[in-house]
Order: C-alpha cells, then sequence, then structure tokens
C-alpha cells in the first residue's frame, strides 16, 4: 500500500516521514509520497526532503515520490498535515481557531476537491491539520465520511493513558481508555472507559476513584483554564519549575497541560503527533481492525445531551483498511454526556461558516463511487 503526506516538509509532515522510513512501516516495494506546494517554499524543499530521506535511510526506504499538484495526490492512504499552524500567545489565550479555520479550509477543500476527482474512491484519509475537526468535515463531504478520520483524539488518548500509566507505576500498553470531544480546549477525558490491566472491575474503580479524587467533569474546563494561568505564572521566571508543577495535577489535567506547556515554551509536540499519526497508519497498512479514538464524522450513531450528534466528534471507533466502520461508546455518565454535548456544540460552531454547503452522499467502506 502507498502512503501521500501532505505538508510534507513542515514539522509535523517531515517527522511523519522520517518515521515511516526508519520505523520501516512501508515495505520498499511501497510508495511514499512526499506533497509540496507549488509556489512556496515546500515546492522546493520537498526535493531536499526526499533527497535526505534516501541518503539517511537508502538500504530499507520505500519508493519516494514527489508531487506538487494536488491532481498528482495518489495513494491508499492520505496523510494531511498540510496548512498553517497556530503560534503560541505569550498571554497564554488559545489560539484563534477562527483565523487558522478561514486559512486552512482552503487548503483542505483544495485537496478534497483533488481526491474526489482524481482519486481511485477508495483512499483513507488521516487528518492531522488543526483544526484537525474543520479538516475532517471538509473531506468528509467531498469524500464520505467513513473515509476519513481526524487523529487528534488519539493522540489526546494516548497522552490520557500515559499520565494513567505513570500515576499507577505500570506500562501505557496496560491502560485503556479514551478522549473525545474535540482536540483542543474541548477535549473530553472518558473517564468511564477506562481499563487497567490486571485489576477487575471493583479493583480498577477503586484506582479510577483514586486518580480522579471528587472531581467531575463539570469542573473540568475551569480547571484547565486555571491550570494555564497557573502555567503562565511560573514559566515567566522558572520553565522547569511550570512542568515540576505540572506534574502534580491529576492525570486528565496533565494530558491537556503538558503539550499546551511544551508548546508554549518554544518546543513543539511534531515527534508525539507522527508518532500517533503513525500508530493509526500501521494498523490501516497492515490491515487490521482496531479500536481508536479518532474525530469522524457522525450521523446519529451517538447521543449526547439527549439528542444525536449530526456532525464531527471525537469518540472511539473501529478502524481498518477501508476507513472506519462503527462507533464504540456505552451509555455514559451525566458529566461525560454534558462534556461530549458542549464540544460537539462549540465543534458545530467552528466548522459551521465553512461548511455550510451540500456535503457527499455517505459511503460505505469499501464501496466506490
Amino acid at each position: 500500500m502507498d502512503v501521500a503526506v501532505l505538508g510534507a516538509t513542515g514539522d509535523v509532515g517531515r517527522q511523519i516521514c522520517t518515521q515511516l522510513v526508519e520505523r520501516q512501516v512501508l515495505p520498499t516495494t511501497s510508495r511514499l509520497q512526499l506533497v509540496g506546494r507549488p509556489g512556496g517554499a515546500s515546492g522546493r524543499a520537498v526535493h531536499g526532503l526526499r533527497a535526505d530521506l534516501v541518503d539517511a535511510y537508502d538500504e530499507h526506504a520505500p519508493v519516494l515520490d514527489v508531487a506538487l499538484d494536488p491532481a498528482d495526490v495518489v495513494a491508499d492512504v492520505v496523510v494531511v498535515a498540510a496548512g498553517r499552524t497556530a503560534v503560541p500567545r505569550s498571554d497564554g489565550l488559545p489560539a484563534d481557531r477562527a483565523e487558522l479555520a478561514a486559512e486552512n479550509a482552503a487548503v483542505f477543500r483544495a485537496y478534497a476537491d483533488a481526491l474526489a476527482e482524481h482519486g481511485s474512491g477508495s483512499e483513507v484519509v488521516v487528518v492531522v491539520s488543526n483544526p484537525v475537526e474543520l479538516g475532517v468535515a471538509v473531506m468528509a463531504q467531498r469524500l464520505g465520511r467513513h473515509r476519513v478520520i481526524g487523529m487528534g483524539a488519539w493522540l489526546d488518548t494516548l497522552r490520557f493513558r500515559r499520565e494513567i500509566a505513570v500515576q499507577l507505576g505500570v506500562r501505557r500498553h496496560r491502560v485503556g481508555g479514551f478522549v473525545g470531544g474535540q482536540h483542543g480546549d474541548d477535549a473530553v477525558p472518558l473517564w468511564s472507559t477506562v481499563r487497567i490491566s490486571g485489576l477487575d472491575v471493583a479493583e480498577r474503580r477503586r484506582a479510577v476513584a483514586r486518580l480522579r479524587g471528587d472531581r467531575t467533569l463539570a469542573t473540568f474546563p475551569a480547571e484547565v483554564a486555571a491550570a494555564k494561568a497557573a502555567l503562565l505564572d511560573v514559566a515567566a521566571t522558572d520553565m522547569a519549575g511550570a512542568f515540576a508543577l505540572i506534574d502534580t495535577w491529576p492525570p486528565d489535567l496533565r494530558a491537556l497541560a503538558r503539550p499546551w506547556m511544551t508548546h508554549q515554551s518554544g518546543a513543539k509536540t511534531a515527534t508525539g503527533t507522527a508518532s500517533a499519526t503513525i500508530d493509526l497508519l500501521d494498523t490501516v497498512l497492515d490491515g487490521r481492525d482496531i479500536v481508536v479514538a479518532g474525530q469522524v464524522v457522525l450521523d446519529g450513531e451517538v447521543t449526547v445531551g439527549g439528542a444525536p450528534v449530526s456532525g464531527v466528534l471525537g469518540v472511539p471507533v473501529v478502524l481498518g483498511p477501508e476507513g472506519w466502520t462503527r462507533v464504540l461508546l456505552d451509555p455514559l455518565p451525566p458529566d461525560e454526556d454534558a462534556r461530549l454535548a458542549q464540544a460537539a456544540a462549540a465543534i458545530a460552531a467552528g466548522c459551521d461558516p465553512w461548511t455550510s454547503g451540500p456535503a457527499a452522499p455517505s459511503v460505505p467502506p469499501g464501496v466506490r463511487r
């Protein structure tokens, strides 16, 4: 199977390409297409990236190809890492998602149109660029909702599992559980989905109760806002102290605060983002089905706040080589249900200005249009 990475020379795109080759996810007979933009810096750099990858990994590199026209993108799996990234603000306030959406919506639409017109009709699209929910919505309109998944919820899930594992003194692979909602301030840690290998139901409930204390998700947005303010205050004079402060907080709060502080520090989360993306790609390319969390376009499969969701939301889904097939989400406790409903409303408000046109028909996985 072949992979195309849109925005291959960006911070995240470059990491995705490098890890795909370094970890030998693709055999030497497959193709990795490095996609840049003609007339921009990436149109030049993509040729250099190809040469650099060949120089470093010639013995086991796949066939490396360069594409500069969206119409030339051809692959079984397309990774969307193109577009502008959010720049951290000195006041710690969230990046202007509407401004980012205004710029990246055109990028998403150009590639979606090209894939719809020139693609095979069976590509699986993994959206990495932000706002990830908007990328999913735009791509799904043109390609069909089951072929498109956003990896933001999977990245948040891995961070959540890691923080729980650290607190319990176990390896991350022993911890299950998902983060849903939005990739951002409206991420929703789904504590009811947490599973810990080796613990029975009663033991797990006690462990989760110890980790959460008497907190509920009703206060979580306020906790996140207060945490960011505290971190900015400490980081002004002591960056190491800011990261040490994060370690004193509960796992769900750490899962959101740590990457945010990493971004504020001037570093970026490109390596972790790329690694989580490779996890999804490895599953799709290997022909296996796996349960992951991802941003997808729902059509009533999930009910939150007493109403079925029709739109983008991060939820656990079954993902395989033909896209995602079904949602796996049991009835939720009241606080999780309410927070997911709020996240769904926030996502809809952010996507609607850019997706108000007619949507593509929903095409079952594996059925070509």
